[in-house]
């Protein structure tokens, strides 16, 4: 019923900058908070920070100051811009959000993941 798609990865060097994307699509009443995940090569998924559906922000400890999340309602579209990149920011990121979803004859509540965009950070 709900679809996120990331873009916006590739292989940079430290001290460079991008922007991730996530684009949503589907059928749902609602987007409601969105996150960010990132999986480092051999480690495990994590949280870089999240966003609600009022716009209000919060971010691991190793993003703070670096990365900034923002979303445009009207486009159903959350932006990852990520600063002064280091080599341990690489890894595959994943966007995810909570839709209420039309399903039937009515909503429901769906945790929805992207498919993942790798980003690359070279010394």
């Amino acid at each position: 019923q709900v679809q996120l798609v990331e873009s916006g990865g590739g292989a940079v060097q430290t001290g460079e900058s991008l922007r991730l994307s996530c684009v949503a699509s589907g059928k749902f009443f609602t987007i409601n908070d969105m996150g960010w995940y990132r999986q480092p090569p051999g480690k495990r998924r994590e949280l870089v920070g999240s966003i609600s559906s009022d716009g209000g922000t919060s971010y691991v400890d190793s993003a703070k100051g670096r990365f900034t999340i923002s979303r445009d309602n009207a486009k159903n579209t959350v932006y990852l811009q990520m600063n002064s990149l280091k080599p341990d920011d690489t890894a595959v990121y994943y966007c995810n959000a909570e839709a209420l979803a039309v399903v039937g004859a009515g909503g429901r509540l769906l945790e929805v993941w992207g498919q993942g965009t790798l980003v690359t950070v070279s010394s």
